[in-house]
């Protein structure tokens, strides 16, 4: 079975290329960007959208970028994810887009530290 190209998702590795490499794999009728096992990006409906905390989301909102927001198909509940869209001006801006990106990868590896405990040392 051959792979069909989303044209899509070929842009955005194209817009992060100056991140390093990037892999781009299905989750959820979306798509996850992935910078190593990180994932500091998602696509949903040919929108792209970065990873952010508050300081960073903040940023993001003064700029056009909108939350992403998830509604549950069998509850109805809506979630509004940690996750934000690249203004239109990152969009055609490759230089814009490679530093948000990176932004976004520093708030995922942080995120990603931060729930991994460090084991107890003991004293023998």
């Amino acid at each position: 079975m051959t792979k069909i190209d989303n044209p899509f998702h070929n842009y955005v590795q194209d817009l992060f290329s100056d991140i390093g490499r990037i892999s781009i794999r299905k989750m959820f009728g979306g798509a996850g960007v992935y910078a190593g096992e990180d994932m500091f990006a998602l696509i949903d409906q040919e929108q792209l959208y970065v990873k952010a905390d508050d300081p960073f989301k903040a940023d993001l909102l003064s700029q056009g970028g909108q939350p992403f927001v998830w509604t549950n198909p069998e509850t109805g509940r809506t979630l509004t994810m940690s996750y934000v869209s690249l203004p239109d001006a990152a969009l055609d801006d490759s230089s814009l887009a490679t530093n948000l990106g990176q932004r976004a990868l520093e708030v995922s590896i942080r995120s990603r530290r931060e729930r991994v405990k460090s084991p107890r040392r003991r004293t023998f």
